[in-house]
């Protein structure tokens, strides 16, 4: 999922050296220039990931609630009382692994660096070690003092720049970007497939409860049974509405190389976007297989040494258009 370059943009020096204004430079066909690793990975790469805002946080709380609250209803109500065991089993077994899917690619979506790019590296000590050539120009970020590399944004909630940022989700208490996409893709997918299930279930016990007697199709009593089941139906249709357009609109963004952000701020054609296909496989890290449903794909307790590149220190260039040389 990871970009192997940064593009820098080349810079005209005609005009602003013969005008008697020194008018503005042009800026020409990008061009992708290839560097270092530090440039791409974040300095919190191989760390544990975890934004501090208490809205976010409380969001994240929310939705693990509503997937246990869900659950306790699916078990307790409708499938122990049951008096087919295979119906329960089947039915059981399902849910449950569609909600820790769901769960999991939660976490592992809220845990990953999106693609933070490195605070504090637009210093000309770390632009020197980039080995651009002259007549080019990097940008620096006045919020967070790094070098921007195209297609990111800052995030006032994460106070990062954000490679492919599509947008910062309360939710899963993140932004969604470059290299957490995939897990939000399940994530929506997940919920949106137990959201469909559980009102499966609960249409097919409202219709067994009127053909029985309500006082053996749940251990609670008559009215609690409705008012727990109608409280699910209303959750798991909430949900399943805007979890499928979610999952709608990430396919969509990854099918044509276009994040939310930059369809907002009209974008579109600044960079040399790739087939739908291909695409899909950077966002969902490689070619098709059944990796791609699973939020455990990638996940390794070793850490590697290369992760953690020096990068140079020094003090922050004041200008935010940076041009090669340096001065």
């Amino acid at each position: 999922m990871k970009s192997p370059v940064h593009r820098c943009r080349d810079v005209e020096h005609g005009r602003g050296q013969s005008g008697a204004g020194g008018g503005t430079s042009c800026l020409q066909e990008e061009q992708r220039i290839p560097i270092s690793k530090d440039v791409i990975t974040s300095s919190s790469a191989s760390a544990m990931w975890f934004i501090r805002d208490a809205c976010g946080i409380v969001c994240a709380i929310i939705t693990w609630l509503l997937v246990l609250y869900a659950e306790f209803v699916v078990l307790f109500v409708m499938l122990l009382p049951s008096k087919n065991l295979m119906y329960s089993i089947v039915n059981g077994t399902l849910f449950n692994t569609l909600a820790f899917l769901a769960l999991a690619s939660h976490l592992r979506a809220m845990c990953t660096d999106p693609g933070a790019v490195p605070k504090g590296n637009a210093t000309k000590e770390y632009i020197e070690s980039l080995q651009l050539k002259p007549g080019q120009v990097v940008y620096k970020c006045p919020k967070c003092c790094s070098i921007k590399p195209d297609r990111a944004h800052h995030c006032s909630v994460c106070k990062r720049c954000i490679r492919k940022m599509d947008h910062h989700c309360p939710w899963v208490n993140n932004c969604v970007g470059e290299n957490n996409q995939k897990y939000f893709v399940l994530f929506t997918m997940y919920i949106a497939l137990t959201s469909l299930h559980a009102l499966v279930m609960v249409v097919f016990h409202f219709l067994y409860c009127f053909e029985d007697d309500w006082t053996k199709c749940s251990t609670f009593s008559p009215p609690a049974t409705v008012i727990l089941l109608i409280l699910l139906c209303f959750e798991g249709l909430l949900f399943l509405i805007f979890t499928s357009v979610m999952f709608g609109t990430q396919v969509h963004s990854i099918c044509t190389d276009e994040t939310g952000i930059e369809r907002l701020k009209g974008e579109t054609g600044k960079w040399g976007k790739v087939p739908c296909w291909e695409a899909m496989q950077i966002a969902f890290g490689g070619p098709f297989s059944l990796s791609w449903c699973s939020p455990f794909s990638g996940l390794s307790c070793k850490k590697s040494p290369e992760d953690h590149v020096a990068i140079p220190q020094g003090e922050i260039i004041e200008e935010d258009v940076i041009e090669i040389p340096l001065n």
